[in-house]
C-alpha cells in the first residue's frame, strides 16, 4: 500500500496537469486550466509529503521530528511567499515573476545535483551522468533567467550584448562542461568528481548569463518562454536524480510545451529557433545608422480631436502595448470602445504575438477587463483589413507597429512582422514621449503624415477620452 499510493496520486497529478496545459490553450477555459494545474500541484506536494512517513513507517527511516519540522516549515515558508506574490505583483510584473521564478527551479535542480552527487558516492556511470546533466541544464536555467528578470524588470539594458567571439566562447564553455563530465565519471576519488561538477556548475552559470545578455528586448518574450521550457527539462534531470516519477512527467510536460510555445513564437517574429536557443548564433551584426524619420516632426493632437476622429469613424482598431499594462488603462479602454460599439463603429483589438513582454500578456489584461474575445484578434487576422480601417488608436505600444521592421535593413527588428496600423487612414500614438521602444530603436511612425501623437500618462488620457467620447 505504502509504494502503491503515490504511483496512483502522481498518475492523477500528472492527468491533472495535462488537462491543464489543454485548458490554458484558449482564453475560455483558461481559468479552469489554471484550477486543475493548481489542484494537480496540491495533491502532488501532499502526497510527496506523506509518502515519506508511509515509506519509513516502523523502520529507523522514519523521517526525525526535526527533518519533519523541516519539511512543514519549508512547506508554509513557501505558500506564504506565494501568496503574497500574488496578491502583490501586479499584471505589468508578471513578466519578471515568471522569470525569476524560472530561476528557482533551475538553482532547485542545481543543489539537488550537487546533494546527491555527494551521497551517491560509487554510483553507476547512468546516474553521474543524469546528476552532470540535470545540474548544467539547472545553472543554465537559473542565471539566464536572473538575466531576463534583469532585463524585464529594466535594470539591465535590454540591447543585445554581442562580444567578440561570443559563438567561439559559447561553444568553449559547452565543451568544458562536457570535458568535465568526463572527468566526473572516471574520477577515482569521490572528491574529485565534486570538484568536476562544482567546474560544471560555474561554466554553465556563465553561459546562461552570456546566452541570454546576447538577446535584444524585442525578443525577450520568446526568450522567457525558451527559459520556460529550460525549467522544465531541469525538473525532469532532478525527477531523474530523486527517482521521482511524478517531476519527470511534469518537467517534461513543461519542457516539451514550453518549447512548441517558442518555436510558434519563432516562427510568428521570423525568427530563428537556433538564433533564441543560442544566442544569436548566425545572426549577423548590422551596424545601425540614425532613425529614418529623426528629423521629421511629430503632430500633437488632443483629446477633443481624437474623440471626434473615434465617433465619426466606422472601423476602428485598437493596439494594446506595454504602456497601456504599466497605466493600468485597460477597463477605461474597454469602456471606450464599449461606448464606440454603442454608436455602431466596428471596433476590435489587434494583439501581436509579443505585445506586452510575456506571450499572451495583452490577452489577459484584455480578459481581465472583461473584453469579449470574439473582438481580440491576432495580427495575422488583422493586418490585411488595415487599409480599410479609420483609425487605428495604439495605446502604449512601439516596437510592434514600428515600419523599420519593414524597410530598415539596418535596423534591431528587421524582420520581424509587425502591426502594420500606418496602412490605416489614421494612427493616434498614445504615448508618454517620443522616446524609443524598449527594443531601444526609434519609431519613425511616429512622424508619418496620417499619425497624430497624443501625449500623456495613458490612464489619464484614456480616462479624459472617455468622457470626450460619451459627450458626444
Amino acid at each position: 500500500m505504502a509504494d502503491t499510493f503515490p504511483q496512483v496520486s502522481y498518475i492523477v497529478a500528472s492527468f491533472l496537469f495535462i488537462l491543464s496545459l489543454k485548458g490554458l490553450s484558449q482564453p475560455e477555459t483558461s481559468r479552469r486550466g489554471n484550477l486543475l494545474g493548481t489542484i494537480g500541484m496540491a495533491i502532488a506536494i501532499v502526497v510527496t509529503a506523506v509518502s515519506l512517513f508511509l515509506r519509513g513507517a516502523g523502520t529507523a527511516a522514519l523521517p526525525s521530528p526535526s527533518s519533519t519540522a523541516l519539511l512543514a516549515g519549508a512547506i508554509a515558508v513557501g505558500c506564504a511567499i506565494g501568496a503574497v506574490l500574488a496578491a502583490r505583483v501586479a499584471m505589468t510584473q508578471m513578466p519578471e515573476l515568471v522569470a525569476i521564478l524560472h530561476s528557482f527551479v533551475g538553482a532547485a535542480a542545481v543543489l539537488v545535483g550537487i546533494v546527491t552527487k555527494i551521497h551517491s558516492a560509487g554510483s553507476d556511470a547512468a546516474h553521474e551522468l543524469e546528476i552532470a546533466i540535470g545540474v548544467a541544464v539547472g545553472a543554465v536555467t537559473f542565471s539566464g533567467s536572473v538575466v531576463a528578470f534583469l532585463k524585464l524588470r529594466g535594470s539591465v539594458s535590454g540591447r543585445p550584448l554581442l562580444l567578440p567571439g561570443r559563438h567561439a566562447a559559447n561553444l568553449a564553455l559547452a565543451a568544458s562542461c562536457v570535458a568535465l563530465t568526463a572527468v566526473m565519471l572516471t574520477a577515482p576519488e569521490p572528491g574529485i568528481g565534486l570538484l568536476a561538477l562544482l567546474g560544471i556548475t560555474a561554466l554553465a552559470l556563465v553561459l546562461g548569463v552570456h546566452l541570454v545578455a546576447a538577446i535584444g528586448g524585442g525578443d525577450m518574450p520568446v526568450v522567457v518562454s525558451m527559459l520556460n521550457s529550460y525549467s522544465g527539462w531541469a525538473a525532469a534531470a532532478a525527477g531523474f536524480m530523486l527517482s521521482n516519477d511524478l517531476l519527470i512527467i511534469t518537467g517534461a510536460l513543461v519542457g516539451a510545451s514550453g518549447a512548441i510555445l517558442s518555436y510558434i513564437m519563432c516562427v510568428a517574429m521570423n525568427r530563428s529557433i537556433v538564433s533564441v536557443i543560442f544566442g544569436g548564433f548566425g545572426a549577423e551584426v548590422k551596424a545601425v545608422g540614425a532613425p529614418k524619420a529623426s528629423a521629421g516632426t511629430a503632430r500633437e493632437t488632443n483629446i477633443r480631436e481624437v474623440a471626434d476622429l473615434l465617433t465619426a469613424s466606422k472601423n476602428v482598431v485598437v493596439v494594446p502595448g506595454y504602456g497601456m499594462a504599466v497605466a493600468q488603462a485597460q477597463h477605461v479602454v474597454r469602456e471606450i470602445t464599449d461606448a464606440l460599439a454603442e454608436r455602431g463603429v466596428h471596433v476590435r483589438y489587434a494583439i501581436h504575438p509579443v505585445a506586452g513582454r510575456l506571450p499572451g500578456h495583452m490577452n489577459v489584461l484584455l480578459a481581465e477587463a472583461g473584453v469579449s474575445y470574439e473582438i481580440v484578434k491576432e495580427m495575422d487576422e488583422v493586418n490585411d483589413d488595415l487599409p480599410g480601417t479609420d483609425v487605428v488608436l495604439v495605446i502604449g505600444a512601439n516596437d510592434i507597429v514600428n515600419p523599420s521592421a519593414q524597410d530598415d535593413p539596418g535596423s534591431p527588428i528587421y524582420g520581424m512582422p509587425v502591426l502594420e496600423v500606418w496602412k490605416a487612414g489614421r494612427v493616434v500614438m498614445l504615448k508618454r514621449s517620443l522616446a524609443a521602444g524598449y527594443a531601444g530603436i526609434d519609431n519613425p511612425l511616429c512622424y508619418r503624415e496620417n499619425t497624430l501623437m497624443l501625449f500623456g500618462d495613458a490612464k489619464h488620457s484614456v480616462s479624459q477620452l472617455l468622457a470626450a467620447v460619451r459627450e458626444r
